[in-house]
Parts: structure tokens; sequence; C-alpha cells
């Protein structure tokens, strides 16, 4: 039947019928977009497999403009970041903190730090300076601090690379920590975790769980290794380790 034939072709050109997604309640809109854009196991970094499991949950953002103000404030505030590149092609590249922009450093809840890669010689980008954008992320709120490697260790004695001494990552270390509480005054929990080789007595983690007490940070001991609060980590402070070495 050529009448009926026409009409089936005119109905498949009529344009479709928008869906209202904007007179929902934003409850449920902001549900939608963490069905979309949220995988809470992955961290947020420079990483050759972003084309695949990242890059295509972004589109949303090109919709409009009122659905990239809703949808870029729960990616990033439901997403956490890691601050430098894992080791690899991107290791010694600029990291994702520094090429993202203001406002969406603005949304960041949870930053990540892993200690370890490269301790030898540290990447030229891993620095805290203006650079990176920490003073944008004032929504920061919680620090990830993952070590995965102690150099002070003895077993490293030989193999610390050039000029360095046994206690010379742990300064590196203290020293980036302390960039970050200075530029980042929003931030108020230090989560604190270890693979599993390293101690939670270590030189490097006693250092940083002495920094962190000290800036007035709540210490958290993270789910990695799983420490808790009555395990000893040593006394912290310059009286107790002093009692320690009998001075």
């Amino acid at each position: 039947m050529p009448h009926s034939k026409d009409e089936a072709r005119a109905s498949k050109l009529r344009p479709k019928k928008q869906f209202p997604f904007f007179e929902l309640p934003s409850e449920l809109r902001v549900r939608v977009y963490e069905m979309l854009l949220v995988s809470p196991d992955r961290v947020l970094n420079l990483d050759p497999t972003n084309h695949r499991l990242v890059l295509p949950r972004l589109p949303c953002f090109l919709v409009s403009r009122r659905m990239h103000d809703e949808a870029y404030r729960i990616f990033y505030s439901s997403h956490v970041v890691g601050m430098f590149p894992e080791p690899g092609r991107f290791f010694d590249k600029k990291p994702l903190l520094s090429r993202l922009g203001p406002r969406n450093r603005g949304a960041i809840s949870t930053l990540e730090l892993r200690l370890g890669p490269g301790w030898t010689k540290p990447a030229r980008y891993q620095n805290t300076d203006k650079s990176l954008g920490l003073q944008d992320c004032v929504s920061l709120r919680t620090l990830k601090i993952l070590v995965q490697t102690d150099p002070s260790d003895d077993i490293f004695h030989g193999f610390r690379g050039a000029g360095n001494e046994k206690n010379t990552y742990s300064l590196f270390c203290v020293k980036l920590l302390n960039g970050i509480f200075e530029q980042v005054p929003s931030l108020k929990i230090v989560e604190l975790d270890a693979w599993t080789g390293v101690d939670k007595g270590s030189p490097l983690v006693f250092a940083l769980a002495n920094e962190i007490q000290k800036a007035g940070k709540k210490l958290v001991w993270g789910p990695l290794r799983g420490w808790n609060e009555k395990e000893d980590c040593g006394q912290l402070g310059l009286e107790s380790a002093l009692a320690g070495m009998r001075l």
C-alpha cells in the first residue's frame, strides 16, 4: 500500500520528541550522571587507556552548557584524581592536574599522591609549583597517600642513585606534602597507606605521619595494608624521637 509506506517514511523523518531531562528532580539527574560518568575504582590520571575507559563517558559534557555545568562537577568530585602520572610513557610529562582548567580543579574533592616511583631521580614535574594548580583545588577535602617503596630501608643501600643519602627521598616526600598543605587550606583528611613491602613504622611512613599530625590534619590509615589506629607506628614528634634514641 503506497499510502501506508509514505506515512511510515514520513514518521521516520519526523523529529522525535526530546525527553525533558532537565524537568527531572535534581536528585534523579545526579543519579543519572553518576551512572554515566563515575567509575568508583578508577583513579583519574594520564593513562594510555583513557581513550577507551574515560573518553566514551564524556560526550554529555558537549550536549549543552547547563548539562556541562552539572556533569563536570559530578565527574571530578566523584573520582580520585592522581597528582602525578604513573611510571610509563607519561611519567615525565605534565600531570593531568596541571592540564585541567581552574574550574575543573575546583570541583576535585580527593587527590592521590603515590610515593616511590622514580625514587632514584623523581620526574621533573613531581613538585608543588604554582603551575600544578593546587591553589585552585578549593573543594579538596581528602588526600590519599600510597607509599609504594621506602628507599630509606637498609636493603636499598648502594642502590639509591648518585648523590642520594638514606633520607634523601624522605625529605623530598615531606617537602611535597608540606607544599600541598600550604596551598590547599581546605584539606582535612590524609589517608596513609602502603604496599606490602612497606612497614607502618618505616622511616618514610613515620616522617609523613609526623608531618600530617604537625599540620593538624586528620590521619587515617588506609585499607590496603589493613593498618588500624591501635597498631604502633612508633612515637611521633621530636621529643619522643629523641627519647627513643635516649637523648
